[in-house]
């Protein structure tokens, strides 16, 4: 019985990595918890214009940080390549490992959403990434495929931590700070610029907005608020 449980939670855990086909990310589409028509946000910002000072500083910040990173902040970005829950928050999770199914279903749900709506931005703006603009840039996480604005990278996992911040308030300063690190391991790594981060994080506040208006999101809230351990800081164990 539990080596059938085991099994059932990692296949919950592949469920939350992306598919990969010749580099690029294959996204399905999906709209557990807001109507597809809402997922495209139209008056999403654009990305800085070509040629504009902002564009400028973006690629000057690449350029910076390419000199200055270590090899222990590209082995960072490396470890949160396919970015999972568990690569964001494994450590700092306040659930049970392995992480029940019910919670990996949940987390499932939620990276889809979020997935499916960076992909409808990022196709809707295709900006480039940042070496393809400038091909003697050389990113330490590779040559990746896909689009560059928003990061979806920093989307999900800014998602991650609000949830998160919802079923453990008094640990939101360290889960903003992980989704925090996570966005910048993407413009240290070399494939996104600072305002694709930025972007995700407004992104991700505004999907997060938008998923506490559906009743089926509150649910699943609630569910992963029954599925926290024991012990954690705002439920110290009991002696």
């Amino acid at each position: 019985m539990k080596q059938s449980k085991l099994l059932l939670s990692l296949a919950f855990v592949l469920l939350l990595q992306p598919s990969l086909h010749c580099g690029e990310w294959v996204i399905k589409h999906t709209a557990y918890y807001i109507p597809a028509e809402e997922e495209s946000f139209p008056g999403f910002p654009p990305p800085p214009a070509a040629g504009s000072p902002e564009e400028r500083a973006d690629m000057t910040a690449m350029r910076d940080w390419e000199l200055k990173r270590s090899t222990q902040q590209c082995q960072g970005a490396l470890s949160e390549r396919y970015a999972t829950y568990e690569e964001f928050f494994g450590d700092i999770s306040p659930f049970p490992r392995p992480l029940p199914p019910a919670a990996a279903a949940i987390l499932g749900r939620i990276r889809s959403d979020a997935d499916t709506a960076a992909d409808i931005v990022k196709k809707r703006f295709a900006r480039e990434r940042p070496f393809r603009k400038d091909p003697t840039l050389d990113p330490c996480l590779g040559r990746v495929g896909g689009l560059s604005y928003p990061s979806g990278h920093a989307t999900i996992s800014r998602l991650y931590a609000l949830v998160l911040s919802d079923v453990r308030p008094s640990m939101r300063g360290e889960f903003m700070a992980r989704a925090d690190q996570a966005a910048l391991y993407r413009v240290i790594g070399g494939v996104h610029y600072p305002s694709d981060v930025e972007a995700g994080k407004k992104l991700a506040d505004m999907l997060y907005a938008a998923f506490r208006k559906s009743p089926s999101f509150r649910r699943d809230i609630k569910t992963l608020s029954k599925l926290v351990k024991k012990g954690t800081p705002a439920e110290p164990a009991k002696k």
